[in-house]
């Protein structure tokens, strides 16, 4: 007795899980995309209860992770964080100071130690 091919019924539910999987992806891109969260693989991944690396296999899914992640822009900073000309004057202020001070001291520390180097030749 030899058993009838039910293999095409394993197919059918096959091909049902991906396309499953690929819409589950497709409305997490979508979602995070609508709700400004970060579009990597592996957020895409946890949403849509599939791996990271079936996320890389598939062409088109993966094509629109990296798309949607360089097209969007860098989050502009609110108003009350950004600096003001005047705060960034003041801090490139003292930026040259501190800069001149550290040459003032490593001219000085130049100086000590060629002194002490003529000092050490001599025998003093």
């Amino acid at each position: 007795m030899t058993r009838a091919d039910n293999s095409h019924h394993l197919q059918r539910a096959a091909v049902a899980r991906h396309e499953a999987a690929v819409h589950r992806a497709r409305q997490a891109i979508e979602e995070l995309d609508r709700n400004g969260g970060a579009i990597t693989f592996a957020a895409i991944a946890t949403a849509a209860r599939v791996s990271r690396s079936w996320l890389y296999t598939e062409n088109s899914l993966r094509d629109a992770i990296t798309g949607r992640r360089h097209a969007r822009p860098e989050p502009a900073i609110p108003a009350a964080q950004r600096a003001t000309t005047d705060s960034l004057i003041e801090r490139l202020d003292h930026a040259r100071a501190e800069i001149a001070r550290l040459r003032a001291e490593n001219a000085d520390l130049h100086t000590n130690l060629a002194r002490a180097l003529g000092e050490h030749r001599t025998g003093r």
